[in-house]
């Protein structure tokens, strides 16, 4: 009897090690995901509509302002999930916010940046601010097909930029009754007036290669009593890829 118990023993002893070995050459076989040729998203396109958030009645805002940004990013996918990554990367952003009968004093010698209405003097029949960041943003992604590059991808995260540009475009220099008097443009620049830093959020939805995004500027345009509290923001459209 104790040599049967003896050899069930053995018996059980053994095949449970070889169950064990076999596992553990099953994991060791197991094969791994290739991520090295993964669309890792680097270039972002991205094309909107801009506003100011804040902007009081008395500023004449007119036709469609718009937003240019593009980015190269770095993109690092979690080694426990491939689906989830952190990006990074420096990028350009600029807005181009157009008003109508307004002199936008940039380059006026006041302790406060003023938009005057000069609907009913001579005036600048177009007039165009212009703003350009060397931005640095930084994004937590979603892919639901990491391998391809399809499927729905989301991302949110934020941005640091600093300010590298800030002019005014004026054309059609007119009469109050809308009249040319002379067809010519003005360009002045300066960038005394503005937050030299900004700080924005930011989130991206979509599918394969395009998505919809937007952006808010959480720090103010201009510095502290330079003007009114307004806050850049845009919506739009995003090219991705490689």
């Amino acid at each position: 009897m104790k040599k049967i118990l003896s050899f069930a023993l053995c018996t059980i002893l053994l095949s449970t090690s070889l169950l064990a070995q076999e596992k553990t050459e099953e994991t060791k076989k197991k094969p791994q995901i290739d991520m090295s040729n993964r669309p890792n998203d680097h270039f972002l396109l991205q094309f909107g509509y801009a506003g100011w958030a804040g902007k009081p009645d008395s500023i004449n805002t007119s036709g469609l302002s718009k937003s240019f940004n593009a980015y190269f990013m770095f993109d690092f996918p979690f080694k426990t999930n491939p689906k989830l990554s952190m990006a990074f990367g420096p990028g350009i952003a600029t807005d181009h916010i157009l008003f109508s009968k307004t002199n936008v004093g940039i380059k006026d010698n006041t302790p406060t940046f003023y938009f005057t209405d000069q609907s009913d003097t001579n005036h600048f029949k177009k007039t165009k601010l212009a703003t350009a960041y060397l931005e640095a943003p930084i994004e937590f992604r979603f892919s639901a097909d990491p391998l391809n590059g399809k499927g729905i991808k989301t991302a949110i995260g934020v941005k640091v930029g600093t300010l590298i540009n800030a002019h005014t475009r004026n054309t059609k220099y007119s009469n109050s009754s809308n009249s040319v008097i002379n067809d010519y443009t003005m360009k002045e620049a300066s960038k005394r007036f503005f937050n030299k830093t900004r700080i924005s959020g930011m989130a991206r939805i979509g599918y394969g290669h395009f998505s919809l995004y937007g952006s808010y500027q959480f720090t103010t345009l201009l510095k502290d009593g330079s003007g009114p509290e307004v806050r850049p923001f845009s919506i739009g459209l995003t090219l991705s890829g490689l």
